[in-house]
């Protein structure tokens, strides 16, 4: 029951090895790590290429030049052999069991599409657990994403492979809504088995630019009119408020 892990990098050298290491002290043993190397500039390659040779499990891409997350992931889910894909980003963490706990969820119950809760990390301190609910449909996702990419797994051999639409943010938002048209409900393991580490420098810390690609998904991904759209983006807009204040209170 093989799983393909999708993980871009990007100049990730400080955390790419923590990253890695999360993987290898898997208790399932039965994953296919696939690194896609998005044109990095810094001592990465030489991390990368450390662990391709020590493990048969771990395969590097690389991209001939900068893509983005959007074409990197999917360079990974084409190149991906195992009958589930799971994402884990180059400065996010598994916990040990995730895999073996998150594939006996779906498994035993016959879930195509599932997400588990995390935990919030920022310079190696534990600073909240973001929960999710026990299932969630392609309408309320559209209110607000409960689904971390680090903890999302699709069965390919129920949904095929699907990929994300090329948008320079919120891809992995729109990849769940596609999804979500494919199955009636995501299902949620109240469980944290990943942790995402909080940084001030990343794409989703910058709150105006993710509430512009938001936009752009409902309006050119799902094709939702101004009445439709502005309907959900006061939804996204209050409970990103609420997120906020909650980590504020967190941290």
């Amino acid at each position: 029951m093989l799983v393909s892990i999708i993980t871009p990098v990007h100049n990730s050298f400080s955390h790419i090895e923590d990253t890695i290491q999360s993987v290898l002290r898997q208790t399932f043993s039965d994953w296919e790590l696939i690194l896609i190397d998005d044109k990095s500039s810094d001592n990465g390659m030489d991390i990368l290429a450390k662990y391709v040779r020590q493990d048969s499990r771990i395969r590097l891409l690389k991209n001939s030049k900068n893509r983005g997350a959007a074409i990197t992931r999917n360079k990974g889910i084409e190149a991906a052999e195992g009958r589930y894909i799971a994402f884990l980003d180059s400065d996010d963490l598994w916990e040990p069991e995730k895999l073996e706990t998150q594939l006996k969820f779906m498994i035993e119950n016959d879930y195509a599409f599932s997400f588990t809760a995390y935990r919030k990390f920022k310079t190696e301190k534990i600073i909240g657990i973001q929960e999710v609910p026990e299932k969630v449909t392609h309408q309320e996702l559209l209110k607000t994403c409960s689904i971390g990419c680090l903890t999302a797994m699709y069965d390919t051999e129920k949904l095929g492979k699907v990929y994300m639409p090329n948008i320079s943010r919120r891809q992995d938002f729109a990849l769940w809504l596609k999804l979500l048209k494919m199955v009636p409900y995501a299902y949620g393991l109240n469980i944290p088995l990943a942790k995402y580490r909080v940084r001030t420098d990343s794409i989703s810390g910058n709150k105006f630019k993710a509430a512009k690609y938001q936009w752009r998904v409902y309006r050119e991904f799902e094709h939702l009119n101004l009445i439709q759209a502005s309907y959900y983006f006061i939804h996204y807009a209050f409970f990103g408020v609420l997120k906020t204040y909650l980590n504020k209170k967190e941290s």
